[in-house]
């Protein structure tokens, strides 16, 4: 039997934890991280006035998430997103505005609704996806293929981890 606390084996406990994440790995990954998210918001923020000048920053993941799955109903939204009912529904309320959305009865339950784009909609998100994917090749230009494949299979299995 191994002692604890001798530096040989402290387990998955708070010591163990406390001791990992000051790892020079750990450390470079938040750092990392939190740049990339700060600038993900400040891109989110721009790519939602490309769909349209008075999309809030936030609706933009709505958008994009109605353009890859279609039709939603708005508490599955709620979940996707992780925001309340109230502030869905003003989103969706402020995109139906906008022109972007539309709700229709949900066939497989006629007292719901599914939110899904307009064509509109499809149109405006489409472009700035396709931009935004292009201004990634430009800056990527010089990386190995492979490694753009690999990255986006690392952050797949962050993405995993962390919805867990």
């Amino acid at each position: 039997m191994r002692e604890v606390g001798n530096g040989e084996d402290r387990g998955a406990g708070a010591e163990g934890l406390a001791s990992g994440v000051d790892q020079p790995g750990f450390l470079s990954l938040e750092r990392e991280l939190t740049l990339l998210l700060r600038r993900a918001r400040a891109s989110q923020g721009e790519m939602a006035r490309e769909v349209h000048p008075d999309l809030e920053p936030s609706a933009y993941g709505l958008l994009v998430r109605l353009g890859e799955c279609g039709g939603q109903r708005a508490t599955e939204l709620a979940g996707y997103i992780g925001v309340g009912k109230a502030t869905m529904s003003r989103q969706l309320r402020a995109l139906e505005e906008l022109g972007l959305v539309a709700r229709e009865p949900d066939p497989a339950d006629g007292r719901a609704w599914l939110v899904t784009l307009t064509p509109e909609g499809r149109d405006r998100v489409g472009r700035v996806r396709e931009a935004r994917r292009a201004r990634y090749a430009r800056r990527l230009a010089d990386w190995d293929p492979g490694e753009v494949t690999e990255l986006a299979r690392l952050l797949h299995e962050l993405n995993r981890s962390v919805g867990r």
